[in-house]
Formats: structure tokens, C-alpha cells, sequence
């Protein structure tokens, strides 16, 4: 499956065009379609998984060393001694290469890289390394450059196909029950089907030109499903808010792979690209202005703060479109360009050599400021959707110090538990049909105790409770990660003082959310309603993902935990698996190094747990503190209003630049258009009949007939003459002939 894995993007594909063509004709609506692809996908996946497994204990390099190899030295690419790892792009063709035909035109990716890092060994670091399994085929050729189109696999791109495939198959079963009966039920699972093809071909991306294809598929995909009722007015704009904003985004984005394509070479491959860049072949220069390019992009797509507005407006969907979207697809696919082109970031952003850079500052802004809007709303998915604008920061800040594999655990672990608390907040509002939790919700854990059950867990996962949830291991990773030391020796303290902050906020408004769903009496329509516990296609995915959402952490156990040793066929697998580990990948030599566990932070981690759960709970249990502080301190209120206007900037982008396009500024186009633009032509066609009716009057009726009419008068005057001549006597016909002989003679003489 390693060289066949293109086929796990082709079959949601076809399932896609399958749902639309027989759907509405097949007894569940073609849902069963939708469901039996995603479930291949996922088993396919696993496979894909358990190669990529065994590639890692059993690196092709140290078997044979028979394939054409090539160092990488600080002086360009040289063919390798003997003796030197080899690199294999497609396993069990080390004796006898395919051909294109026989991989149906598909050809194998170039040995291009070296297997072990000559920097690395002489930094005394012991660097045993898998290559990447790529395999690609021409794709187009443009000015006698040929493009390639494949996949690429390596432990990055295999736990996003099994992480998407998986979250993707819960919500395609979860999706049976909630919008059963729905007006476009076929259609929608028709494109959830091709967002899960999108994500796919997006993770497993050869080159960067295919990975922006794949980045506007899934951008065309979520505008169809946030928008999928799209009868109502807010779900429509919703959906054009998502679309626009990432667009502005992508304007970053498609700057800063041109950037990449000329400063590389001329090449769109992403193995190529990192290679360069980790060996310093790629200006600095040009790879700084890349990162920024592209941190717009990961802004916009990945919910950072400024441009994370459209992210909770996204909620208008479906909600088991906002569990696809918001825990495993849309919003991460910044993060995975990020970990994709690590090695652009991280030596264009001085990341292992510096405590702050754009990307750090991005997420750790991001992770606070997200967590804080949290609080003050009432919509259960829009708590969720700020909660993960948060994550996602957290994430990014991860990338930014340095901390790669955190980063990408974070984004494992929270996929899970992000996901049961999205469908969880699904399955609560199935009957009631609201998501106002202050008005229509509460006393919800004794009508709905599995729901209440799962959402807790996601709930203490999501605040990192310690040992027992997998966002303890992955959160304190990515907080260690910050505290390593940077190039001055004091670590990246902004970004680690900002995530702890967060992490006491996020188990604050957690709490809160908790208490109003849950507790207390029922209100509103959880009052008017004779709720009861939904069916098994609702409440056995959320008990898949709550499991996950605690034995998920355990992938990645530290080596010591509080000076206790784990055993090493269980410490840091995760890492192990899907960490990269060939020259695409930074090593020491760039600076990269691994957090370890901290413990000082996991007790500070534990006390922003209890401080927020804490106070949330003595505020709201027990009534305690100061309640109506917002009436009677104006900072409060103040505090309390750039909170609940969103810090201002849906005025800015809505108010001010979109009302200026659509009021004064539409006003004064039009002004022009009227005015100015009709002025000019309307001037010009009065003008032109002006000079129509000057030429018609004086050069057409004054010259030119005028003309005509003198040649007519002439003739007709000479006509006249001559008539007078003819009078019929011989005689005179005879003196004119004499007299003209005499002048012809007479011109004859003078001419001679």
C-alpha cells in the first residue's frame, strides 16, 4: 500500500460521482456509498500504517545498497561512495527497479536524498534514517519542464490518512441519524464524500503545486457543506465568509510557493525544497519571505488570530460537518503545510536558533485571545469553535518553537477529542433542535447520561487533566516545548507564559459550559421536550471517540515521567513513527531538538487546571464571587464588550471594509460610472455626431456633391458649345479639320 496509496483519495472520488448519479434510486438515500468508501479508505489506511511501521524498524537502507545514491553536501549533490546508505523510494523493488508501464506510467521518485545526515553524525547524534515512500508520474509540461503529480508517504502524511479516514467514517455514521430526512440528503453526503477525497490527496501531496490544488478543494468543499442550507440567509453568509477570508489567505499562500519554486531551482517537490533549505542551498532571505507568505496562509485556513473570524460563523453548517471540518480536515491543513515544509520554516524563521518568530507569536496570540471570546458565548458549538481557534494556536506555537512533534501529536489527540465534543453538542441538540445552552439547555446529564458521559471526557481532555487524558501528554509537550532553550539560552518564556494562561482559561469556560448543559434544572426546550438518549449510529461514535480521546495520549508517553522510566517499547512511539528522520527533516545541525518531559511544568499545567476548573466552579456551583461586576465597574463592562464584539474586528471586516465596498465606496463608483465613465462616452458619441453632421453638411453636400455637381454643370456647358457647332454644312466641317491639322503641325514643328 505504500506505492498504491494514491488509491485511498480515488475511492471517496468515485463514491462522490456514484452518490450523485444513483444516489436519490438507492434505499439510504446514498449514504451507504459514502460509508462503504470511507470504510475501505480507513482500512486502507491502516495498511498504509502498518507498512509505513514496519519501514521504520526495518529501513530499507540497512538491507541492501544496491540502488543509485546520492550525498547532499554542503557544496551540491554528489554521487555517494561505497559503502553509503542508499535510498529507496518504493520497497521490494531493490533488485529489479518497475518501469512506468508496469506502475501504469507511474514512475518512482529520484534517489535524490541521502539516507543518514553527514552534519548529524558529526554532531555525535546517532541519526538512523527512513526515506520517504514517493512515488509520482507526469503530470503536464510547461516550457520544457516536466510536473509531476504522486504521493508521498512518510509517518506525517500516514497518521493524517488515518486520523481523516477515521473521523471521517464517525461522522459519515453519525450523519445517518442527524439529518435523516434532510431536503439534500444525498447531496450532502455526496460532498462530504469529496471533502474526504480532498483532504486526502491534499495530505499526501508530492509537490507544493498539488498541495494547492488540494488546499482549494477542501476550500470549495467546506463552502458547500457550511453553506448546505443555504436557504437561510446567515448559513449563506456564513459560507461566503469562510470562502473570502481564505482567500485572502491564499494570496499568501500562492506568493510564497512561487517564491519556493524559483528560489529551489524551478521545482514544486516538497523533499527537494526542505532538502535545499536544511543545507543552506536556498538564500535565507528568500526563505523568510516564504514562511511569511505562507503563515497567511496557515491564518487564514487554520483559524489565526486575525484572520480567525470566519471559523465560528462556520458552526451555520451541519454539525457533523463542523466535527470533519474543525477536528481533522479544514482547519489543519495550515498546520500540515507547516510540518510539510518544516524545513522552510524552520531555518527561514531561525527557529532553532532564536525565542521569538512570526509563527510563534502567531499561535501563542492566537491560543490566548481565542480562549477568551470563549467566554462569552452562549452557542455550544461556537464555545467549541473558539475552543478550537485556541488549539489550533497552540499547535502553531508548537511549530514555531521548535517542537514539531508535539505539534502534530497535539493535532492527533485533539482530532479525538475535538470530535466527540462536536458531536457530542450534535447529539444534545437533536431534539431540542438549539444550541443556545443558556436558554434551551440544562439538567441534560440525567435524560442523556452517555452523551454526558463522552462529553465529559472530551471535556477533561480538552483541559488536559493530568495522566488520565491524552491532552495532558500532548498539551505538556508542546508547554515543554516552549521552555527549551533557544539561541540565547533562555527559550521561547512569551509562548510558554501565553499557553499556560490559555490552558487555565480553556478549563474555566469548560466548566461553565459543563454546568449551563448539564446542570442545574432544564430550560426552555431541554423543559418542553421529553428528552431521552439518542440511537446507536449517534451515541457509538461518540463512545469511539471519547475512548480515543484517552488511550490516544498514550502513543507518545515521555521516556521519564516524574523520574519514573517507561518502558522503551513504549516511550515516545508516536514520536518514533512519525517524527521524519531524512535529510528533508531539520536535525541538531539545524538546531532541531526534542522537548522532554518537564515536570515543573506539568504541575504548573495542574494548577491552571485547578485555578480555572476551580473558579468556574465556585462562581457557578456555588454562586460565589463577584456576579454583576459587568454593571457596576465600567473596565469590567468595558473588558466584557470588546469581548462579546469579538475584539472588533467583524465591524472592521464587515462594517467598515465590506460595508465600504458595498455602501460609500459602491455609491462613488457608481458616481464614476454615471459621471465619468457615462461622460466620456457619452461625449464622445455627441461628439461624434457633431462632426457626422459637420462632415455630411460641409464636405459631403459642400465639396463633394458641390464637386459632382460643377463636373455636370461643365460637361453639360460644353455639351451645349459643341451642339452649336454640328450645324450640318461641309464647309465648316472642313475649315475645322484644316485648322486642326495646322495646330497638330504647328505643335509638331515647335516640339522638334
Amino acid at each position: 500500500m505504500l506505492t498504491h496509496a494514491w488509491l485511498i483519495p480515488a475511492i471517496p472520488a468515485v463514491a462522490f460521482v456514484l452518490i450523485l448519479a444513483f444516489g436519490k434510486k438507492l434505499p439510504r438515500g446514498g449514504s451507504e456509498i459514502g460509508i462503504a468508501s470511507v470504510s475501505i479508505c480507513f482500512v486502507l489506511a491502516l495498511a498504509v500504517a502498518t507498512g509505513w511501521i514496519g519501514r521504520v524498524n526495518h529501513p530499507p537502507a540497512s538491507e541492501h545498497g544496491t540502488d543509485t545514491q546520492e550525498v547532499v553536501t554542503e557544496h551540491g549533490t554528489e554521487p555517494a561512495a561505497e559503502g553509503d546508505h542508499a535510498t529507496e523510494t518504493e520497497p521490494g523493488t531493490e533488485d529489479a527497479p518497475a518501469t512506468a508501464e508496469e506502475h501504469g506510467a507511474a514512475a518512482t521518485a529520484d534517489d535524490r536524498l541521502p539516507v543518514a545526515s553527514a552534519a548529524a553524525e558529526e554532531a555525535g547524534e546517532e541519526h538512523h534514517s527512513t526515506p520517504p515512500v514517493v512515488r509520482e508520474m507526469k503530470w503536464f509540461q510547461s516550457n520544457g519542464i516536466n510536473f509531476q503529480v504522486g504521493t508521498m508517504i512518510d509517518g506525517l502524511s500516514t497518521v493524517m490518512l488515518v486520523v481523516v479516514t477515521l473521523i471521517s467514517l464517525l461522522v459519515h455514521v453519525f450523519s445517518t441519524d442527524y439529518v435523516a430526512g434532510d431536503r439534500r440528503y444525498t447531496h450532502y453526503f455526496a460532498f462530504l464524500s469529496l471533502f474526504t477525497a480532498s483532504m486526502l490527496f491534499y495530505v499526501l501531496s508530492s509537490s507544493t503545486l498539488q498541495m494547492i490544488v488540494g488546499w482549494e478543494l477542501v476550500g470549495l468543499c467546506s463552502f458547500g457543506l457550511i453553506g448546505h442550507w443555504w436557504e437561510e440567509k446567515p448559513n449563506s453568509d456564513a459560507a461566503l465568509k469562510a470562502f473570502l477570508v481564505n482567500r485572502v489567505g491564499d494570496i499568501g499562500l500562492l506568493c510564497g510557493m512561487i517564491i519556493l519554486f524559483f528560489a529551489a531551482g524551478g521545482t514544486f517537490s516538497v523533499v527537494d525544497i526542505n532538502t535545499m533549505a536544511n543545507h543552506g542551498e536556498i538564500r535565507h532571505f528568500l526563505l523568510l519571505m516564504a514562511s511569511l507568505s505562507l503563515i497567511t496562509a496557515v491564518m487564514s485556513k487554520s483559524g489565526q488570530f486575525i484572520l480567525h473570524t470566519w471559523l465560528p460563523d462556520a458552526m451555520a453548517g451541519p454539525t457533523p460537518v463542523s466535527a470533519l471540518i474543525h477536528a481533522a480536515t479544514m482547519v489543519v491543513a495550515g498546520i500540515y503545510m507547516v510540518a510539510r515544509l518544516y524545513g522552510v520554516f524552520f531555518n527561514g524563521l531561525s527557529i532553532g536558533t532564536g525565542n521569538i518568530n512570526a509563527l510563534a507569536v502567531v499561535g501563542s496570540v492566537t491560543l490566548l485571545f481565542g480562549a477568551l471570546l470563549a467566554f462569552v458565548q452562549s452557542d455550544i458549538k461556537k464555545v467549541l469553535a473558539y475552543s478550537t481557534v485556541s488549539q489550533l494556536g497552540y499547535m502553531v506555537m508548537a511549530l514555531g518553537v521548535g517542537a514539531w512533534t508535539a505539534a502534530i501529536f497535539h493535532l492527533f489527540t485533539h482530532a479525538f477529542f475535538k470530535a466527540c465534543l462536536f458531536l457530542g453538542s450534535g447529539s444534545l441538540a437533536h431534539h431540542i433542535h438549539s444550541f443556545d445552552f443558556k436558554k434551551d439547555m440544562g439538567g441534560m446529564r440525567k435524560t442523556m447520561p452517555r452523551t454526558y458521559v463522552t462529553f465529559l471526557i472530551g471535556t477533561a481532555a480538552l483541559m488536559g487533566v493530568p495522566i488520565v487524558t491524552s491532552g495532558f501528554w500532548s498539551k505538556d509537550e508542546v508547554l515543554a516545548g516552549a521552555s527549551m532553550l533557544g539561541g540565547n539560552g533562555d527559550g521561547y518564556t512569551f509562548a510558554l507564559v501565553m499557553g499556560l494562561l490559555a490552558a487555565a482559561c480553556t478549563c474555566a469556560y469548560m466548566t461553565r459550559l459543563i454546568w449551563y448543559v448539564f446542570f442545574g434544572e432544564p430550560r426552555g426546550k431541554s423543559a418542553e421536550h421529553h428528552l431521552h438518549e439518542n440511537g446507536p449510529r449517534i451515541v457509538l461514535p461518540l463512545m469511539i471517540l471519547a475512548f480515543l480521546a484517552i488511550t490516544s495520549g498514550w502513543t507518545n508517553l515521555p521516556a521519564k515521567v516524574f523520574g519514573i522510566s517507561v518502558p522503551e517499547n513504549l516511550a515516545l512511539r508516536f514520536e518514533h513513527f512519525v517524527e521524519p528522520t531524512d535529510t528533508y527533516f531539520p536535525t541538531a545541525a539545524n538546531g532541531f531538538h526534542h522537548p522532554e518531559f518537564v515536570p515543573w511544568i506539568a504541575m504548573v499545567s495542574l494548577v491552571a487546571i485547578i485555578v480555572g476548573a476551580g473558579g468556574a466552579y465556585l462562581w457557578y456551583w456555588k454562586g460565589m464571587g463577584p456576579h454583576g461586576i459587568t454593571e457596576r465597574n465600567r473596565f469590567a463592562r468595558a473588558g466584557y464588550k470588546i469581548l462579546e464584539n469579538k475584539y472588533g474586528l467583524d465591524i472592521l471586516y464587515v462594517d467598515w471594509i465590506a460595508g465600504s465596498f458595498k455602501g460609500p465606496i459602491a455609491k462613488a463608483a457608481n458616481w464614476v460610472n454615471q459621471n465619468v465613465l457615462d461622460g466620456v462616452v457619452n461625449a464622445v458619441g455627441t461628439t461624434a455626431r457633431r462632426s457626422g453632421e459637420a462632415v455630411y453638411r460641409y464636405i459631403d453636400q459642400g465639396v463633394v456633391d458641390g464637386a459632382v455637381n460643377a463636373s455636370g454643370a461643365g460637361a453639360d456647358g460644353a455639351g451645349e458649345i459643341l451642339r452649336k457647332a454640328q450645324t450640318g454644312k461641309v464647309q465648316a466641317y472642313g475649315a475645322y479639320l484644316f485648322v486642326g491639322a495646322a495646330l497638330l503641325a504647328a505643335i509638331f514643328v515647335i516640339a522638334s
